[in-house]
């Protein structure tokens, strides 16, 4: 079984950035696409963004377009999410997922997941 664990999320400040990592264990990493959602305190998991198993294709959620971009180390098991230009809208928990469709955007294509990691961006 796929095991994935999020780090790298904390506090920061509007305008800011932050990178999140999600490092994967078990069985081998690289035939599956992975997914970053978000959900926020009383919301939705939402969409954030996705990669396919080989990096070339990714699709991010509008709300994010343009300033968060994921990439992914198969010889380190690890995929990423870059966060640029922060929001206090973009306070959340986030979570990576594994899925063998590239570029799912529903919670229902993706059956490994992360515990999460909270990002909390102030104004």
């Amino acid at each position: 079984q796929l095991q994935l664990v999020e780090s790298g999320g904390g506090l920061v400040q509007a305008g800011g950035s932050l990178r999140l990592s999600c490092a994967a264990s078990g069985p081998i990493f690289s035939p599956y696409a992975m997914g970053w959602f978000r959900q926020a305190s009383g919301k939705e998991r939402e969409f954030v963004g996705a990669i396919s198993w080989s990096g070339d294709n990714t699709n991010y959620g509008d709300s994010v377009k343009g300033r968060f971009t994921i990439s992914r180390d198969n010889s380190k098991n690890t995929a990423y999410l870059q966060m640029n230009s922060l929001k206090p809208e973009d306070t959340a928990v986030y979570y990576c997922a594994a899925s063998t469709q590239v570029g799912a955007s529903d919670v229902g294509g993706y059956f490994y997941w992360g515990q999460g990691t909270q990002v909390t961006v102030s104004s």
